[in-house]
């Protein structure tokens, strides 16, 4: 709801968008030096590249390739709790 991103150069502020492959997810230029986004990329440097997702540090902007492959996903994520709690 801060306006501080943009989904292909158009301000998104609903949390629960959802990108498509080929999406382009940048940081707002007025956003970059606000702590939380200074914040939010030093963690995101911290973390291992996904296949994915390319990223451009140099322009603080990610390409959404491809829809993640289960394989691609983190092994602890238990579907049938998931599939019990959307049936109720």
């Amino acid at each position: 709801s801060h306006k501080s991103i943009l989904v292909n150069g158009s301000v998104v502020n609903v949390p629960s968008f959802q990108i498509n492959e080929g999406d382009v997810v940048s940081i707002r230029e007025k956003a970059k030096q606000q702590l939380r986004i200074k914040s939010a990329l030093e963690l995101a440097a911290q973390r291992s590249d996904i296949d994915w997702v390319s990223v451009d540090m140099s322009k603080l902007e990610g390409q959404f390739t491809r829809k993640p492959d289960r394989a691609d996903l983190p092994s602890e994520i238990n579907e049938n709790l998931i599939v019990e709690l959307y049936s109720k």
